[in-house]
């Protein structure tokens, strides 16, 4: 049986940001799922949530739980991103001097939920928007 949790991310309100994947990683305490896989879901929803905020106007994250794994899908209509390639560098952003100021922007975000997933992917189309969609196995793949 799977469980989904939906949230809307808000558009450019940085006090919400981070709302949708606190909600969702209470959610999954509530629910005994491992702290390791807790964290990894935390961090990689956090991350896309922070992107859909800055970058997107917003967008919408849906949390599927299923006994083997977690999928987290997280979508916009924002712009998209011209450049997936570049965008998925550590380091490489578009966020604005304003955004970095206020600590956002590093980066990191794309990077970082390929790193906490341990099956990501990415679909972006100029004007339309992007699907980024992540799976984090509930046993973590042996070394």
């Amino acid at each position: 049986m799977s469980i989904v949790l939906k949230h809307e991310i808000p558009g450019d309100d940085f006090s919400r940001a981070g709302e949708a994947s606190s909600a969702v990683k209470n959610k999954l305490k509530q629910m005994g799922i491992p702290p390791e896989v807790i964290r990894n879901v935390s961090i990689a929803a956090y991350e896309g949530e922070i992107n859909a905020v800055i970058h997107a106007n917003g967008g919408e994250i849906t949390v599927t739980v299923d006994p083997d794994a977690i999928v987290i899908v997280i979508s916009d209509t924002g712009n998209g991103i011209p450049d997936i390639e570049l965008a998925m560098q550590e380091g490489y952003t578009t966020a604005s001097d304003n955004i970095r100021a206020l600590g956002f922007g590093a980066g990191m975000g794309l990077p970082n939920m390929k790193k906490y997933a341990d099956e990501f992917d990415i679909r972006s189309e100029a004007g339309k928007g992007t699907v980024i969609t992540m799976k984090i196995y509930m046993k973590r793949p042996k070394d």
